[in-house]
């Protein structure tokens, strides 16, 4: 497999975007498991336009996917973004959030908001 050269201008965009706190530690959770808005809501203690404007960056630039189920909207790492290999990369080298969705599980708020209340 031939490997892939990515210029300066993208990488830079890259890392601008993955320099802010709470975009990479979206990524790293992304990273093991998808998303809904109202996690990272909950994860974050941000509103969910604050939350919102984060991911509308990551979804520009084709860093994450979107899945729409019904009223919900999930968020998955893109594996198949061309800068892939460098996006795993650098989270290979990010400690772990595994902690956070451990909380949201045991404060019984994981996917709370796609739960039907029948």
């Amino acid at each position: 497999m031939e490997k892939t050269i990515i210029s300066i201008e993208e990488t830079t965009a890259l890392l601008k975007l993955l320099s802010d706190k709470t975009r990479l530690t979206m990524l790293k959770l992304l990273e093991s498991d998808e998303c809904c808005v109202c996690e990272f809501v909950e994860l974050f203690q941000m509103s969910q336009p604050a939350i919102s404007q984060h991911l509308k960056k990551l979804r520009s630039a084709s860093v994450v996917n979107e899945t729409r189920r019904g009223q919900w909207v999930f968020y998955s790492l893109n594996d198949q973004h061309p800068m892939y290999p460098l996006i795993q990369s650098i989270l290979s080298e990010v400690e772990s959030q595994d902690d956070k969705v451990q909380h949201l599980i045991e404060s019984g708020t994981r996917v709370t908001c796609c739960v039907d209340p029948k």
